[in-house]
Formats: C-alpha cells, sequence, structure tokens
C-alpha cells in the first residue's frame, strides 16, 4: 500500500476543531443517508489540505441534521435487544461515551469490534469506514477528547444500524485465490431496486474466499490488503488492525469479505464502464488536490483509499470518481 501522501500529525488542530463541530450532529440525515463529514475532514487534513477543511463543513452544513433524541438508555444488562436498533442512535453514542471514558479506548474497540463484525454491512458499511479513519488518527496522532469522542460516535452508529447478513448458502470457494478476481465472480442481484437493505435481503450466497479459512493473523493482514481494492469498507477494517488483538485478524478478513462480496452483488452494474489511464507523471498529492477542489465526500473518501491501494489503476479510478460525482466546491 502507498503511504506516501500521509499526514500523521495535525499541528493546525483543525481535525479535532471539525470533529468537535460535527458532534452535535447526528450520523445520518433524512433517516437513511449517511452524514459523511467525519470521514471526509479527516481525509482532507490527512492529506495536507486542512486550511480547506472548515470551509468545506460550511458547505456541507446543509446535509447535516442535529443528534436524534434519546430513546431508552443502552447499559451492560440490555444491549442485546438494543442491537441493530436506529432508534438508539443517540442511546448508543451515550454508551459509549461512557465506555471510553472509563476504560481505554482500544480495550472498547476490542471488546465490541466481534460483536459488531457480524453487522458489518449496517448502513451500507458507512459505520465501519467512520470508525476505520477515526482509528487511523488515534493511531498516527494519538488520542484526546475529540478523537475518542469521535470513536463513541462511529461506534454507536454502527450498533445502531447493525445489519448481519441474511442466511447464506454455502457456496463453493471462489475459482481464484486473487480477491479480484474472486470478486468478479460474485452474482450481480438481478434486482437492484431500493436501499441497502432491501438489496442485501435478496442474497443467497457467494463465493467462499479466501478457498481455505485464514488462521495466520499476518497471513490474513495480505489478504485483507488484496481485497482492499473492492473499496473503502475493506480499508477500514484493514486500518483498524494494528490497534486490535491478533486473534482478531483473521475474523476480520472474513467480514471484510462478506461485506465487499454483499456490495458488488446488490450494486455492481451490469457492464462496467471502461476509464482512460492517469495522465503519466500524475503524483498521489496532485490526484488527492483535486478531489479536495472538487469537493464531493464521496469522491473525497474514495480518493483517500485509491491513495491507500496505490498505482496507475488506483489513480485513473479516483480521477474518474471526480468525474462521475458532481462537485459540491
Amino acid at each position: 500500500m502507498d503511504n506516501t501522501t500521509h499526514r500523521a500529525h495535525d499541528t493546525s488542530g483543525t481535525l479535532d476543531e471539525a470533529l468537535e463541530r460535527l458532534h452535535s450532529f447526528g450520523p445520518e440525515r433524512e433517516g437513511r443517508l449517511s452524514n459523511h463529514a467525519p470521514m471526509a475532514v479527516e481525509a482532507l487534513v490527512r492529506h495536507g489540505q486542512a486550511p480547506g477543511v472548515h470551509r468545506w463543513l460550511d458547505h456541507y452544513r446543509t446535509r447535516l441534521e442535529d443528534m436524534p433524541d434519546r430513546f431508552t438508555e443502552v447499559t451492560p444488562a440490555n444491549w442485546r435487544e438494543a442491537l441493530g436498533d436506529p432508534r438508539r442512535i443517540a442511546d448508543w453514542t451515550a454508551y459509549f461515551e461512557r465506555e471510553t471514558a472509563d476504560r481505554p479506548w482500544r480495550e472498547v474497540l476490542a471488546e465490541w469490534w466481534p460483536r459488531l463484525l457480524p453487522g458489518i454491512a449496517a448502513g451500507a458499511t458507512h459505520p465501519v469506514i467512520r470508525v476505520g479513519h477515526c482509528v487511523r488518527t488515534l493511531l498516527a496522532s494519538g488520542e484526546n477528547a475529540p478523537r475518542v469522542a469521535e470513536l463513541a460516535h462511529g461506534l454507536g452508529y454502527w450498533a445502531a444500524r447493525h445489519q448481519p447478513l441474511p442466511p447464506l448458502t454455502a457456496l463453493a470457494p471462489a475459482p481464484t485465490a486473487d480477491a479480484a478476481a474472486a470478486l468478479d465472480a460474485v452474482d450481480r442481484l438481478p434486482d437492484q431496486n431500493g436501499g441497502i437493505r432491501e438489496r442485501l435481503g435478496q442474497l443467497t450466497g457467494f463465493p467462499r474466499w479466501p478457498g481455505r479459512p485464514v488462521t495466520d493473523p499476518d497471513l490474513a493482514r495480505t489478504r485483507l490488503q488484496e481485497l482492499v481494492h473492492a473499496a473503502t469498507a475493506p480499508d477500514a477494517v484493514l486500518r483498524t488492525l494494528p490497534a486490535l488483538p491478533r486473534e482478531l485478524w483473521a475474523p476480520s478478513l472474513g467480514a471484510a469479505w462478506a461485506a465487499g462480496a454483499a456490495v458488488t452483488a446488490a450494486y455492481f452494474p451490469a457492464q462496467p464502464a471502461g476509464y482512460p489511464a492517469a495522465p503519466d507523471g500524475l503524483t498521489p498529492e496532485e490526484v488527492f488536490a483535486q478531489a479536495a477542489a472538487h469537493g464531493d465526500d464521496h469522491t473525497i473518501k474514495f480518493t483517500d483509499t485509491a491513495l491507500d491501494v496505490g498505482g496507475p489503476a488506483a489513480l485513473a479510478a479516483a480521477l474518474r470518481s471526480v468525474e462521475l460525482n458532481p462537485p459540491v466546491l
């Protein structure tokens, strides 16, 4: 993975200011659309675009809704019945704020990661992506109140939108050891109408990948690096691995494959479109600068992941996202 453009430390404090601005808002709008701002501002700051973050947030403000009202407190005794209840977004966020105030954030993450992992498809994988952005900053730049609060918001969103996949038929191994080719072997859902819940409800099964179960943590990390070509959800899992106990790495690979295959089945077009190669000499920094100037939250997030993958094809895909999404700024 190409990390050459990463800026590990934000000495300006811009990210923390942005997170504090965002924590009075909920993780969704209109009852279903994800708030991408916490993820986008983390990517902007990480790639040297901190001076434009607050201006970007001013534009994004119209897409934000206040945090929903509290419903019923989540406790260690009732959390199972609250899991997957979107009415409890504020309750879950408050629960994780208490948990991370009382214990180290890594301990809370390690406890809840295996509980939440079966519902990785929650919110079209946006909750795990939000957690991945947050953990990346906590590992690279250290912890403070806004960053730990952001983890509480991400985990709370994931718990409230927790969505296990339907029971799936055990299919044969994918006819390839290559992750990208394995995703090509996933059958596209014939009906791609409706939102993520309606689409995932149609799943009956998809090929197993890797063909044999992976138990070695280091091999699981290697396979997950291959799967990151499926974009942001597997990349979020990969970003989180260093903060997790090694015994959770192999289960994380399995969940990331399930999420990548499910989203591929739900959204992959009948005929993939071609795209031009990236111009010779174009640097990752220049590609991200184009995404930042474009301003679309999806474009920023996707380009951030593309730079993690690295290479000409990833840069070309990032430039294609600039073309496909309407500009914001």
